[in-house]
């Protein structure tokens, strides 16, 4: 089940934390950075509160498996952030909150980017249609693509 979640709230942010630490830990490896240096991993507790994209989670058995940051500007709809905790890898759960974010505007167009490295969720956006747009290198030196999809 996909249910928006209230970032402003500390515990519901703490849950938000707790699954984007997870998961981003293991992107940090595909990635070959260091844990410490990975921009995701420094996002502390009170950037989720005082965020103002929107949260999603995807519930299994009442706790949260996998969390979807969506900003909707222009008439295009962005996708901050898909994380799956890893104890609920290939279950299918990417897919869902990513059909999900497709339909949830009447956007013109879908964006997202991930790690050049990042092969499982490239092969994700792939799969679901999105079209590479393009490379570019972070001032941190991590390579990352940028997808998107026209509807």
């Amino acid at each position: 089940m996909i249910k928006k979640l209230n970032h402003k709230d500390k515990e519901t942010a703490t849950k938000i934390y707790l699954v984007f630490q997870a998961s981003y830990k293991i992107e940090a490896e595909l990635l070959q950075v260091k844990l410490d240096e990975f921009p995701p991993l420094k996002r502390k507790v009170g950037r989720f509160q005082d965020s103002t994209t929107n949260f999603y989670g995807f519930f299994k058995d009442s706790e949260i498996a996998a969390v979807i940051e969506i900003d909707f500007l222009n008439n295009t709809t962005d996708i901050c952030s898909l994380v799956v905790h890893p104890l609920h890898f290939r279950q299918g759960i990417a897919k869902k909150l990513l059909d999900f974010a497709v339909k949830l505007y009447n956007s013109e167009s879908v964006i997202v980017e991930t790690g050049f490295a990042n092969k499982p969720a490239i092969t994700l956006y792939q799969n679901f249609g999105f079209v590479l747009q393009g490379k570019y290198m972070t001032l941190i030196g991590i390579e990352k693509v940028k997808f998107s999809l026209t509807k």
